[in-house]
């Protein structure tokens, strides 16, 4: 046992140094403002109050959070489909599909965005094909339907794994039991299959919502700057405008948010997984 713990030393040492500490500066510099000693801080609101009272740092929230709220309905209406089929096929291909859904994953998120800049352009791949028949360009690229569309690309695959792991899990023999009490195909999807399904559902909800409601580069990107997003606003808080308490106290707004989504989508997950057990 004390060999274990002290396996666990340099573990202890990064968590404390690369996540303890860039959040305990970030508290720091939410709740005080910078004097004229780079060294001396004064304890204040201000900066939580700047942001709460400012109609256009708000219209960015709510803008930030409809975004990913979209998203996210966007990926269960593709991704749950996509999981259940690939559920329903044999083993070798099972694991063919899913090797082919995560491999995307295996470059760099970055790069897949800069890639759809040149698909979406106006001289990019999908307006030479509508060219075809006489028809474009489109404009696409610097929209709203540019970022939704590169979100729901780049993080639709959590939602079909969760999905997809929450239906392998499930027993067969409840299915036939279904079968067995007179259930056709589609009562047996909505009273067996729909419901045992629903905490991978809850699961990819979190892995979807929380990185899309923070992202910064896929609206600056997709978006051109014209798109703004809570995620740009804190990079130029910190990078441009140099504002680091004012970008600490967005920070911390989000995380908030971000802690009370975890928070309810924790409990309807329970609720979810007890009505499974019923």
């Amino acid at each position: 046992m004390k060999q274990f713990r002290t396996m666990t030393y340099p573990y202890v040492l990064w968590i404390a140094a690369m996540i303890v500490l860039p959040m305990l500066l970030i508290v720091l510099y939410a709740f005080t403002e910078s004097g004229n000693d780079v060294l001396t801080f004064r304890f204040t609101l201000e900066n939580f109050a700047r942001f709460v009272t400012d109609r256009v740092f708000l219209a960015v929230l709510w803008r930030s959070l409809y975004i990913a709220l979209v998203t996210t309905v966007i990926c269960i209406l593709l991704g749950y489909p996509i999981a259940y089929v690939i559920a329903q096929m044999g083993e070798r291909a099972n694991t063919i599909m899913i090797l082919l859904i995560t491999m995307p994953t295996w470059v760099n998120m970055l790069v897949r965005t800069y890639a759809w800049m040149g698909i979406l352009q106006d001289e990019g791949v999908l307006n030479s094909f509508l060219g075809l028949f006489g028809l474009g360009p489109v404009p696409m690229i610097h929209t709203s339907f540019a970022v939704i569309l590169g979100m729901v690309y780049n993080f639709i695959p959590f939602m079909i794994l969760q999905i997809h792991t929450s239906l392998n899990k499930m027993d067969k023999n409840l299915l036939n039991a279904a079968a067995d009490l007179g259930a056709d195909r589609i009562q047996t999807f909505l009273r067996v299959t729909l419901p045992l399904s629903l905490p991978g559902v809850v699961s990819g909800i979190t892995l979807v919502f929380l990185p899309a409601v923070s992202s910064f580069f896929i609206p600056k990107l997709l978006g051109g700057g014209q798109y703004v997003l809570v995620g740009n606003v804190i990079e130029s808080q910190f990078l441009t405008s140099g504002d680091w308490n004012f970008g600490s106290a967005i920070s911390m707004i989000m995380a908030i948010i971000i802690m009370v989504s975890m928070y309810f989508t924790r409990k309807i997950d329970v609720s979810v997984a007890s009505a499974g057990k019923e």
